[in-house]
């Protein structure tokens, strides 16, 4: 591929509207037994866009969506970006402070959520920025109601400032006003751990999302006619971009299946003639796992992509001895815009003979990687050193942080944070990380954010947590606890407790009761003690 690779447009609405003139009728989003055309996806997000804007939405609002994989998201991105808007990704699966944290830090003016989850959102926002919560059911844009993903099809009441469904009606045939866009205006603000800290939010411009989703499209080799199956949720980067940015910008359609389980995903794959997905190792674990999962379903399959979390060798080697079908390493984070280093497709991925790690790829166009010392010097081919990035991917910096975008970005080049090497071919290999955030399934988890949560259990004396390599999601969390004298407390019951206040991925699975945490001589727990084995 050429490098460097020239994007043509400026922004994320241009580039959109010229793959609606290039074939307005062909589809660009099904939906199980649903489909929507370009032309029809480009009226409805006008008609959303405008009601938005009556509600004086324009440039540089930041809204919040908080969804499942459904059309509403591919809807909602296009309509804020006409409007000049920024798109801020909640997670779903967020609750009480975590969603509070993110609301409270972009000050969102306003959310875009599913019915099921309006009560709880409502109750959490209430005296924040929020002006207005617009929900909308995962039913609609399909009539099939497959009970593996709708258990109950009873009808939600809507938000009583508005249902999308019914505000796309209203405004049908009207477009928004011209927001003239800029490259450099942020089109998703992306909330991520980073590489040390609590959550901070990446502001990806619709330059940064331009050019992964350009040359990712062109590396997996997507073409006219394709099917791209949205495995990754799209409050990921991985998702949002990779995902679903791709796709969209390109004749091709974007399949839906809301929240991605094994079983539907494989039914999906046979019946959309998919050719294309990017989801994380657990995702490909569960089909593997699944008894239902036969060759035949993935006969339409060129590129299978796996990003968020180190894939094992023999992860690969299994799944494509039963299934026929290798799964290409990607890698990227939230301050990439998603992927930047990624395995060719048709070609397999060398595993570093010193540490056993599977090369995450090449570097993308227009990406530039260097491995750096401790003092930021590029050290020679073959040795260890952080691995850092740069390029028109990279972020301009974290929303309102500007510590931490000096600490994180110098001088515009990203330290990632992982500890890496090159080899003389120019592959990659991630070999450890810097600091003890926590991988699971693709999610980032930052040790403080549990312990906060377990220190609130009135029983806890001290916590720490550290991460624990899992077989099926990467990593897992766990915790240590001590118990405060007079007290007891049960394995389970800081479980079920971390349970109801904390995302599913986030709280642990295991959980360690121990007298007394190891520490430095200054009292501060020392992590690093917990993760060697033996430690109890």
């Amino acid at each position: 591929m050429p490098s460097p690779f020239n994007i043509q447009t400026t922004s994320l609405v241009e580039a959109w509207r010229l793959r609606v003139q290039a074939n307005p009728q062909g589809t660009a989003i099904a939906y199980f037994d649903g489909a929507l055309s370009a032309a029809q996806l480009d009226e409805v997000s006008d008609a959303f866009a405008a009601a938005l804007e009556s509600r004086g939405v324009g440039p540089g609002d930041r809204i919040g969506i908080q969804l499942q994989n459904i059309p509403q998201y591919a809807i909602s991105f296009l309509a804020l970006w006409k409007l000049g808007a920024t798109a801020v990704l909640l997670n779903p699966m967020y609750r009480g402070r975590e969603l509070r944290h993110l609301v409270d830090d972009s000050r969102v003016r306003g959310i875009i959520a599913e019915d099921t989850l309006y009560a709880a959102t409502a109750d959490t926002v209430a005296g924040s920025s929020v002006e207005w919560i617009v929900t909308t059911s995962g039913l609609e844009y399909q009539n099939r109601n497959d009970p593996r993903v709708f258990s109950n099809t009873t009808p939600v009441e809507a938000s009583p400032d508005g249902d999308m469904a019914d505000l796309i009606s209203e405004f049908a045939g009207r477009s928004p006003g011209d927001a003239a866009l800029m490259s450099d205006d942020v089109a998703l603000l992306t909330y991520t751990s980073g590489t040390t800290g609590p959550p901070k939010g990446a502001m990806n411009t619709h330059r940064n999302v331009l050019n992964v989703a350009m040359t990712s499209a062109a590396w997996m080799g997507l073409q006219s006619g394709d099917s791209v199956l949205a495995v990754a949720p799209l409050f990921h980067i991985t998702g949002a971009v990779l995902g679903a940015m791709a796709p969209l910008l390109h004749d091709t359609t974007l399949v839906f299946i809301n929240r991605t389980q094994p079983a539907v995903v494989v039914d999906a794959v046979a019946e959309h003639h998919i050719t294309c997905t990017t989801g994380s190792i657990t995702v490909f674990n569960a089909i593997y796992q699944d008894p239902g999962a036969t060759p035949e379903h993935f006969t339409s399959i060129r590129t299978l992509y796996s990003g968020g979390a180190p894939i094992p060798p023999a992860t690969v080697e299994g799944f494509q001895k039963r299934f026929g079908k290798y799964i290409h390493n990607i890698y990227g984070m939230t301050e990439t815009t998603s992927g930047v280093i990624a395995v060719p497709p048709g070609v397999k991925a060398p595993v570093d003979p010193l540490s056993g790690s599977l090369s995450i790829g090449l570097p993308l166009p227009n990406v530039t990687v260097r491995i750096i010392d401790a003092d930021g010097n590029p050290l020679p081919v073959g040795e260890q050193g952080e691995l850092e990035l740069a390029g028109p991917q990279i972020v301009p910096g974290y929303w309102n942080n500007a510590e931490a975008t000096e600490r994180t970005m110098p001088g515009g080049r990203l330290r990632t944070g992982d500890v890496a090497i090159v080899d003389e071919n120019g592959w990659v290999y991630i070999v450890d990380r810097l600091k003890d955030q926590i991988n699971v399934s693709g999610f980032k988890v930052w040790p403080r954010e549990v312990e906060d949560v377990l220190y609130e259990h009135p029983a806890v004396f001290e916590a720490a947590v550290v991460g624990q390599p899992d077989p099926y999601r990467g990593e897992t969390v766990v915790a240590y606890v001590s118990v405060k004298a007079g007290h007891t407390l049960t394995e389970e019951e800081v479980i079920e407790f971390t349970k109801q206040r904390l995302a599913a991925y986030k709280y642990p699975r295991i959980v360690h009761l121990i007298e007394d945490l190891p520490k430095t001589q200054t009292g501060k727990i020392r992590r690093k003690a917990l993760r060697e084995p033996g430690t109890r």
